[in-house]
């Protein structure tokens, strides 16, 4: 079917960008959108996975109380200055 559409400027900014991300014509793109949008369907959303890294963690810490640990290395320091007058 042909048809006359007249697009926003925003929308037809996001339909070029799709036209060139993906390397399809007007016709496919417009297509494409309008399929997506009439099929009441969000799209599939991507599973997101997190790099992890080794820690370097020395054995014998909790990490568990970490904030503990925290706290305390803190108050020695803090009684550290005040024994030394600063």
């Amino acid at each position: 079917m042909r048809t006359t559409v007249t697009l926003d400027p925003d929308v037809e900014a996001k339909l070029k960008a799709t036209m060139r991300e993906r390397g399809v014509s007007f016709k496919a793109a417009l297509n494409d959108a309008l399929r997506a949008g009439l099929s009441g369907r969000p799209p599939a959303a991507r599973r997101y996975r997190m790099p992890t890294g080794k820690l370097g963690v020395r054995p014998g810490i909790n990490l568990d109380k970490a904030l503990r640990l925290a706290d305390e290395l803190e108050d020695e320091e803090i009684i550290r200055k005040l024994e030394q007058g600063k």
